[in-house]
Order: C-alpha cells, then structure tokens, then sequence
C-alpha cells in the first residue's frame, strides 16, 4: 500500500481508539514467526466498510455518469470515400468512418482532424458539419455522441493504424457500415438545401 510497517500499525491503533475495541489481533516470533489476523470486531468494521464503499461507487456512478464524446470525418474524392476497416471490437473486420474519442481540454474541430490523420495518413481540413449524433444505443460500448464533419484533404498518404486499416471504397459499392456511420453518410449525400431567397 506504499505505507511503513509503523505508519499502518499507527492507523490501526487510532481506528481501535476511535471503536473502542481491538480489531486485529497479533502473535509474535515463535517458530511460525509472526502474523496478524482480524478481530471479529475487525472482521464487521471490514464488512460493513465494503458495503458502503460499494454503495457510495455505485451512486457516485449514477450521478456522474455522462455520455463520451467522439468525432468521425467523411472524405470523399471523386467516385470514392476513405474508410478503415477495425481491427478490434465492437464491430471487428467492419468498415467504418475514421475518427475516435475527444481527449480532455481538445476541441472537436481538433480532434476529427487529428484522429483521421492517425487513422488514414491524411491531413485534412474541415469542410462543414454534417451533424450530431446521440442515439444511446448508438455504440455497443456505452452511450456516445459523436459529431460527423465533412473534410478536405491537405496532404499526407493514405497508411494503417494499430487499430484500423484504410482503405478507398467506391461510393457505389458500399458495405454496410459499423455503429450508425451509414446515416452519418446519408446525411452527407443529401442535397444542399437551397437558400430561400429574401423578396425585396
């Protein structure tokens, strides 16, 4: 526990002064040499502890419990669009749009620019948010929302990460994707909204 001897019998003897009763019995030296074992005060102090502890993980939990935050990033060049194939689960050997989890204190702009050029080699540029995605059940893994941008290439070539392989598809020869990047890509394939125009 990274404590001396002294400073965790130090602890001990101020936890017996606060129960008022011993809670861990010792034996000295002999041949068998020494050893320490709880009292049954000891034992219902270490039982009840572990309840509560639980008790207090579990609320703690339900209280703080909050969604995890991801990116994903659509490229496309001509008749093709970049996906990676995952190497691990959820959703293993399955293709899907390269991009991963928000680290603390990164923005997402940052973050779908940065996990998809780990993920494919590529550096790349916003183009425009396609949307945001919530859906609970969304990924298998717990509740998470991702926000999906389109990007355009700056530069880089195309290579594999420790988790994914990237690879061009053919826009018309589509698998089916992983989690719900197959709305993420309808999304994007729709056609512009056309601005309404402002009358005189």
């Amino acid at each position: 526990m990274g404590m001396s001897y002294r400073h965790a019998w130090g602890i001990i003897n101020r936890m017996e002064e606060i129960c008022g009763e011993k809670i861990v019995k010792s034996a000295r030296g002999g041949s068998e040499r020494g050893q320490s074992d709880l009292t049954a005060a000891g034992e219902r102090l270490l039982t009840e502890f572990e309840s509560k502890y639980s008790a207090l993980e579990t609320a703690y939990e339900e209280a703080f419990r909050k969604p995890s935050l991801t990116t994903d990033g659509v490229l496309v060049a001509a008749d093709k669009i970049l996906l990676v194939r995952r190497k691990q689960e959820p959703f293993k050997g399955r293709y899907a749009l390269p991009g991963g989890y928000v680290e603390y204190g990164e923005r997402v702009e940052d973050c779908v620019v940065r996990e998809f050029q780990e993920e494919t080699g590529f550096r790349v540029a916003i183009d425009r948010l396609i949307g945001v995605y919530s859906d609970p059940e969304r990924d298998p893994r717990g509740h998470t929302v991702t926000v999906a941008y389109s990007l355009t290439m700056q530069g880089g070539a195309l290579k594999d990460s420790d988790e994914t392989h990237a690879e061009w598809v053919r826009l018309g020869n589509l698998p089916r994707l992983a989690f719900d990047h197959d709305a993420i890509l309808a999304d994007y394939l729709k056609p512009a909204k056309k601005k309404r125009k402002v009358p005189d």
